[in-house]
């Protein structure tokens, strides 16, 4: 079966986040929906691309209105020569390989207190990897977060391979957004 082409030229103005949190300078654009709709998943998903020339892989992330954001960090900047309010110009594609995700401290230190559910994690997909690291890192509260990392080491040592019943977009729960601009 032939890939449907995901290849989509734009423009777009880099935004600076309101709560940049403590990362070093780092913007973000917005994907038009119609870009967006031509990528395999809604949820997080790797692209390859160009800014202003200036070649990039990265993990788009859903920005719950069927879309996804594109985390322009200081490397990025630097490389491309754009600073905020810049309208840049934008060329990305599916990548042929998705990133494996960074796996968040507390997650993997229960990983590795369960065989099992390290076994089973090191025998899914990229894409698997991915979605279970959003179910977790997605949980607005701590004690929810604790919960779910809980949980999937448990599902994983079942032998459970994928997260159910969670909406990668948050289209449908709203758990997921794009960053707030600042002003």
């Amino acid at each position: 079966m032939a890939q449907a082409n995901t290849d989509s030229q734009f423009k777009a103005r880099i935004l600076k986040p309101r709560t940049p949190g403590s990362d070093n300078r780092w913007g973000f654009v917005i994907l038009p929906k119609e870009v967006s709709a031509k990528l395999p998943r809604r949820g997080r998903t790797t692209v390859e691309g160009t800014i202003n020339g200036k070649p990039f892989t990265v993990l788009l992330e859903p920005d719950g209105k069927k879309s996804h954001w594109l985390k322009i960090d200081q490397p990025l900047f630097e490389s491309s020569g754009a600073d905020f309010g810049d309208t840049v110009e934008l060329e990305i594609w599916s990548a042929a390989e998705e990133l494996e995700p960074e796996v968040p401290s507390d997650f993997s230190q229960a990983l590795s207190a369960s065989p099992d559910a390290k076994s089973t994690w090191e025998n899914t997909t990229t894409i698997s990897r991915i979605d279970w690291i959003h179910w977790i890192t997605s949980a607005k509260q701590e004690k929810t977060r604790t919960k779910r990392i809980h949980d999937a080491c448990d599902m994983l040592a079942s032998g459970k391979k994928k997260v159910c019943c969670f909406d990668t977009s948050g289209f449908y729960s709203k758990a997921i957004k794009a960053p707030e601009a600042a002003d």
